[in-house]
Formats: structure tokens, sequence, C-alpha cells
């Protein structure tokens, strides 16, 4: 079995691209003419509702008017609440910072959407006061990616507005606050394309600046100021894949959406705080929702967080992993029109269907619903609790109701020969196996399909005899976004209402690796919640019994290497066991950029011909807490993958989870030409947390013993003391 394989609905394959952001025009803006109307000015007011009257902005008297005047005006900007993240789940009681800067002294300042909306409650740090502001909502623009706060008080220090030409060459600089971190900072470079793509996974600008003045996480929604300290353009965007690239929405484009936006307006927008995603094989498409704002018409229509949004007026969406068809439709119609709506709702793998300011949203389609009503059920209100539980040898996990208390994860053994993994669960376990009064679940998988044949083989000698007992509903094809099989439906069980369903499936990606058997026995209404749970959830997460880990359907030959040792960074903060003979190792620490990063380890026969040739094998184990505060997993997977495409053929991206770490990894084969070496990357954080420290294992396999090896390597890595 390859773990390639194992994980369910890989959704993060393009995740908030904030930092992958890629600029594809080349052409240059025309000049452009100041006018009277450009300009958001000083003197406002507040209206009898309290949302500030943009009318009498006149005169921008008073404005910064020097580069270093800037900080006074920039702001750091602190949302915190509940949030549905597509990589990590649930964030409860997250707080994430982003930054702004105040264009009013009394207190409007700009900042991106995806930094505010969906939040419970905003705390803004102005320059020079150490106590945190209160700041409330005005307008936001899913589309634009821009939003306007009212922050407390008055009298603030503010910016005014670059005008005239924004050419190649402009001289600029960011200002914000970085990674959170409360000291602001200011970098400086020029203007390097004043009309790049604007298209992203998590907005819709048809143009944007590119300069290179370094930004990072946390300067979203800082401004680009000139060398006077006027604003150019909000930036929102950093490049890993190139160098030096980061990316900013042109003040003069802004600035008509921010006018509408400080009157209490929301400009293209739904409600929610969304990102394009896709998955791995390309089956979903759609808009993660990761918030959702109270009140708002996606919260009316009954849109959670967590849900997908995959098609909008029957226009699939993301198909192209950006949010441009999302933002065409709601700019077609207006935010206000009746538009049809199709959600996946992750969670239970629901289709739900309705309309935005019109039928709220309700379930069209879950295996629950198919089975439906031929369970006449016993008026249950379904299960208060669900709760997830692996087997023995942590190669399964399943989300089961939390009363289906007796469980049994032992392995799954035949004729005494232990055949796969295995989780069976219910209230009663005797009660499960021996009558059709108590509902249950089986979850078996097995690599032995030389035993048991293909999916269809297994069901019917699953359900060879049931028929005794039960009657027969039908055979029902079955494809979720990583197996598809087939199911059967029992009904009327031992003379009862009870209804029996058996599932037989294989992976998509690699058929014929393993098989899986889900088998639930339904009593009531709430035994059809449960199935849809197990259904939502069932998952290889680990090695079955008797695998080999990533093998990439090499089977061992039993002449691996015969003794392993543990090997240590220069600083004891990093370990790994490698095959004895790899005696060659190098611990120095983790340079980037002439930085120290963090600890290393490098292990071979031969390092020099591991690091120059494709014919040895060897390991590379590094973990950086520095990297961990500025990029993900999969953004360091983005930046190392173009190093290989050249001169290997790549396989894939896969999902990685053990009982410490969980992240992605990248299989490159052919490496030197036909038949030549695998070259295996593996990014990974914490599971307890994902900011402690980036972790890279990157390993070369020459021959099927060296399989051995990344199985031992994954199986002992470990951080385990402080990083340098």
């Amino acid at each position: 079995m390859n773990n390639r394989t194992n994980y369910r609905l890989s959704l993060l394959v393009f995740m908030l691209l904030s930092l992958l952001f890629t600029a594809c025009s080349s052409s240059t803006s025309e000049p452009t003419k100041e006018s009277e109307t450009d300009k958001l000015v000083a003197a406002s007011t507040k209206d009898s509702d309290g949302v500030k009257d943009v009318d009498s902005l006149e005169g921008m008297l008073g404005a910064v008017s020097s580069l270093e005047g800037v900080q006074d005006a920039t702001i750091l900007i602190e949302a915190q609440g509940t949030f549905i993240d597509p990589e990590m789940g649930v964030m409860a009681n997250s707080a994430g910072r982003g930054s702004g800067f105040i264009i009013d002294p009394s207190g409007i300042a700009v900042t991106n959407n995806h930094v505010v909306t969906g939040a419970a409650l905003l705390k803004v740090w102005v320059a020079g006061e150490e106590k945190a502001l209160n700041a409330r909502i005005l307008g936001v623009s899913e589309c634009s990616d821009l939003a306007i706060i009212d922050i407390e008080g008055d009298g603030f220090p503010f910016l005014d507005w670059h005008t005239g030409d924004v050419g190649v060459g402009l001289e600029v600089f960011s200002a914000g606050y970085p990674l959170g971190d409360p000291e602001f900072t200011l970098t400086k470079g020029i203007v390097s394309k004043a009309r790049a793509d604007g298209e992203s996974s998590w907005a819709s600008v048809d143009f944007v600046l590119e300069h290179d003045a370094t930004i990072n996480p946390g300067n979203s929604g800082g401004p680009l100021v000139d060398s006077q300290g006027k604003v150019v353009g909000v930036n929102y965007a950093q490049s890993i894949i190139a160098n030096n690239q980061y990316f900013a929405i042109k003040a003069e484009d802004a600035q008509g959406v921010i006018e509408r936006l400080a009157t209490g307006e929301d400009v293209d927008s739904i409600g929610i705080n969304g990102v394009a995603v896709t998955s791995s094989d390309g089956s979903v498409n759609g808009i993660w929702v990761s918030s959702v704002s109270s009140g708002s018409s996606a919260d009316k229509a009954g849109i959670k967080a967590g849900d997908i949004i995959t098609s909008l007026e029957g226009l699939v969406l993301a198909t192209d992993e950006t949010m441009a068809d999302y933002c065409d439709v709601l700019r077609t119609h207006g935010t206000e029109s009746t538009l049809s709506i199709e959600v996946l709702r992750y969670a239970t793998g629901e289709i739900l269907e309705g309309q935005l300011n019109g039928r709220e949203l309700q379930a069209s389609a879950s295996l629950s619903t198919q089975i439906g009503g031929g369970i006449p059920g016993s008026g249950s209100a379904g299960y208060a609790n669900y709760t997830f539980v692996t087997d023995v040898t942590a190669a399964l996990e399943v989300e089961i109701p939390t009363d289906w208390f007796d469980v049994d994860g032992s392995e799954w053994i035949e004729d005494g020969e232990i055949v796969g993994a295995s989780i069976w669960a219910s209230p009663d376990m005797d009660g499960f196996i021996n009558s059709w009064d108590t509902p249950g679940v089986i979850f078996d998988v097995t690599a032995r399909v030389d035993i048991f044949g293909g999916y269809l083989d297994f069901l019917d000698l699953l359900t060879d005899g049931l028929s005794d007992y039960c009657t027969f509903e039908g055979r029902y094809d079955y494809e979720d976004n990583l197996y598809r099989g087939a199911w059967e439906l029992y009904e009327f069980c031992g003379g009862r209402d009870t209804s029996y369903m058996v599932l037989t499936a294989e992976p998509i990606d690699e058929p014929g690796a393993f098989l899986i058997e889900v088998e639930v026995q339904i009593v009531s209404d709430a035994d059809l919640e449960a199935l849809d749970s197990i259904i939502a959830s069932f998952n290889v997460v680990g090695l079955l019994p008797g695998e080999s880990a990533m093998s990439g359907g090499f089977a061992s030959t039993g002449d691996g290497y015969s003794e392993y040792m543990w090997v240590y960074d220069d600083y004891d903060s990093i370990q790994m066991q490698v095959p004895a003979g790899w005696d060659d190792i190098d611990g120095d620490v983790w340079v980037d950029s002439d930085d120290v990063v963090g600890g290393m380890i490098a292990a071979s026969p031969d390092l020099d011909g591991f690091y120059n040739t494709w014919a040895t094998p060897g390991v590379i184990f590094g973990a950086s807490d520095d990297l961990a505060s500025y990029l993900g997993y999969q953004q360091l997977l983005d930046a190392l993958r173009p190093d290989f495409m050249d001169v290997c053929e790549l396989d894939g991206r896969y999902d990685y989870e053990d009982a410490i770490y969980r992240g992605k990894y990248d299989l490159f084969t052919k490496c030197g030409g036909p038949g030549g070496a695998q070259w295996l990357q593996l990014a990974a954080v914490s599971k307890d947390d994902q900011f402690a420290f980036l972790i890279l294992v990157q390993a070369q396999i020459v021959n099927e013993e060296d399989w051995e090896v990344v199985d031992q390597i994954l199986a002992t890595f470990e951080v385990v003391g402080e990083l340098p």
C-alpha cells in the first residue's frame, strides 16, 4: 500500500494562496489624471446611526506628509473569532493579525476583507498607544479584498492618497506589522509591474501593482506608500514561487470601493470569508467558507463555516482555482438578487441546495437520504455527540456517536493470519453481532487483494446469504473524492424495521492497493445520521499491518538494512534513525539565505554522491522555528518543487499524518532519466502547535530497500530539543 492514497477529500491542494499568488500580465497602465472626487478627506462627522458621513470628507487637511509620519497612521489589527480552515480545521477563539491604515482623523481605516470578515471582535493598536482600541466593521468587499473599519476615538493621524502616474520604477515603501509582531516595519522597493494580473484564490481584481518592497503574512491590509508617505496601494499578497514579488491593490482602483464601504455598504459580498479550493483529483471545486458574518445573506441562506459553495446561478465555481467566476456572478446580478446556490457540507458529505436572498438551503443528496424512507424510525432526535476512533495500529479512523462506546480496534485476522486493520463499534457489541436490535458499524481495510479479489467480488462475498434474513433493495455505485466502489441495501432484517448497508471500495488513485469494507446496522432515524457521519469520515490514515509506507508499489525483497542507529544534529535538537551503514553524517545548522533558521541532519553512505548524483541514497531532515512563523508546509513544498521538475517526473502530492505531525509530501520519479532514482520531499508541522516549527524531510530512493529506510525515518524523525 502506498500512503499517498490514505487520506480523504484533499481540498488543500489550492489553499489560502496569499503566499503563492503569481502575477501574469506584463502590460503597463495608462497615465491617470488627478480628480477632485478621487479623495476621501478629513473633516468627517457621524450621522445619527453612527456611520461616518463621507460626503463631508473634503479638504484632506492635516494628512501625513512625510515617510517618517507613516507609522503614526498605520495600525495593527487583531481579529478574534472561530474559523474553519481547509487545512487546520476548526480554529476556536483564534486570533489572526493583519495591518491597516487610517484615512480619516475620526478613525476610518482601510484593511483587507480576509483580515476582518467573520471575526467576533476586533482589536486595533495605534502607534504610540499601549492599549488596544475597539473597532467595528463598516463595510467589506470579498471580491476586491478590501474592508473599512471604524476605530473608537478621534483625532488620529491619517494618510492621503498618491496622485498622478504609478509607473514601473516608482520608489515605494511597505508599512505594517508582519507576522503579527507589534513592532512596526518599513521596507523599500520599486514598482516592478503596474498592471499585474489580480485574479487569485481569495479575491478578483483585474489588475494589481507588483513591487519588491518586502511584505510577509501580517502585512495584509497595510499601505504601500511613496516617498512622501502617500498611499500608492493596499498590500495584500506575496509570492514564494518567485523571489521579491509582492502585490498591492492600486489606490486608484481601491478608492471607489472604499468610498462605498465607508458609508456602511458592502460591495460584491454575501458575508463570507472564502477561498477557492479544488480536490486533488479535480472532482470538487468551489469556495471554501472559513467564517460567515451574522445577519448576512449567506447566514440567512444557511451557509456555515466549513461549507464549500460549489455553484452559483448554476455556474460551477473555482474551476480555474480562483474567485473570478464567483465574483463575476455577483457583479453581474448584484448581491441583493435572488441567486441559486449549491453547497457541499464537507463535515457531513451532504449536498445542499437553496438560494441567496430566497429559499434556505436544504439537503438534496446523502447516503442516508437515499436509504431514507425505508426506515420508519423511532422518532429519535439523533445522537448528541460524535467522536473519532482509531484502531490499535493507528491505520484507520472513523467518526461515530459517543454512545457507541463499545469499540474493538484489534487487527483483522483470518485463519490465524493478520490481514488488515479493523474497527467495530456499537452501544453493545454483543447485541450488534447477535441481533437485529442494536446499531453498529464494521470498518475493515485489507491490502490482501489476492485473497478477496476486487471490490465487487468482496461485496459479493460479504453479502452472501444476507438475503436469507433481510429484503434486498438494490446495489448502487459509490464514489467520493478518494474512493470508488459499490454498496448494497437490505431492509426489514430479522422481520424488524432494521436496515443493513454494506459498502466496499478501493482507492481511486491506486486501484487494487487495498480494499475497504464498511457495514452499518440501522435501527432508528438517529442511526441514519450516524451513517452519514461514518461515510463522510471513514479514512485510512496510516500504515496497514504488513505494508510498507510510500513504497510506490515496490514490494520488499527481504534484503533490507539489518541495523539502524540514532543520529542527531550538532545541537541535539532533532533526531532520527538511519541504517548503520549511512555513516557519512552532517549535523550542521539549516541555513537559508545565509541565515541560520534551524537544525538539520544529512545522512548517507556517501554524502558527496548523495548531493551530486542520483545513484546514492540519503536523507536530509531539518526543522525550523523561524520559517514556521511565516511559511506553511504546502508553501515550502511549492517553493522547492521547481528545482526537481526539470530533472524528474512529478508523481504527485499527497497527504501525510502520523501520531505527532501532519503535512504533505511530493514524490518524484525517474530522476536523472528513465529508470532513475525517486525523490521524496515532505513538509510537516506539529499537530499540537502548527507555528512551533516547520519540518522538511528529503529522501533519495535508489532501490527497493531504500523504501524500508524511508519507513524507519518517518517512524523516528522528531524534534526533541531547542532549535538553533
